[in-house]
């Protein structure tokens, strides 16, 4: 695995916050040469840090699709085969392991709380899942 400095946490976070910043913007943010930005940014997308680039869209224009967080308990040694089956599922925007009480927590949006409901049942009914808990986003107070 690659390391990942202190330079590069930075170029990480300007990134975060605009993804289409120009090499010469972030060379002037991190004080560095563009150079340095251009060889970093391809070190990190050759290692896998860096998987993509990707647009955020506020959640307030779309404000009726349904976001949530569910916790997913999984049965003894089946993560692996939980997570396979959890990423064909087109409304989970992200899936994280955890530890404590849940083993799997996901970021779920739908249209619709049919779909909502339909998805929550999907993933009730994967072998090794044995228990989950599902929480609606209300609104953002921090982001």
């Amino acid at each position: 695995m690659m390391t990942v400095d202190e330079l590069d946490r930075r170029l990480l976070a300007e990134l975060r916050q605009d993804g289409r910043a120009s090499v010469a913007s972030l060379a002037r943010s991190l004080g560095v040469a563009r150079a340095t930005v251009n060889s970093r940014l391809d070190r990190l997308m050759r290692s896998g840090t860096v998987v993509g680039f990707t647009v955020r869209v506020r959640d307030e224009i779309d404000p009726l699709s349904i976001h949530a967080i569910a916790l997913i308990e999984v049965e003894g040694r089946t993560t692996d085969h939980v997570i396979r089956r959890l990423r064909g599922f087109p409304e989970i925007r992200a899936l994280h392991t955890t530890n404590g009480g849940w083993d799997l927590v996901a970021e779920l949006e739908t249209e619709t709380l049919i779909e909502f409901d339909a998805v929550l049942g999907r993933i009730r009914m994967i072998d090794g899942v044995v228990n989950s808990e599902t929480s609606l986003l209300l609104s953002s107070v921090l982001r």
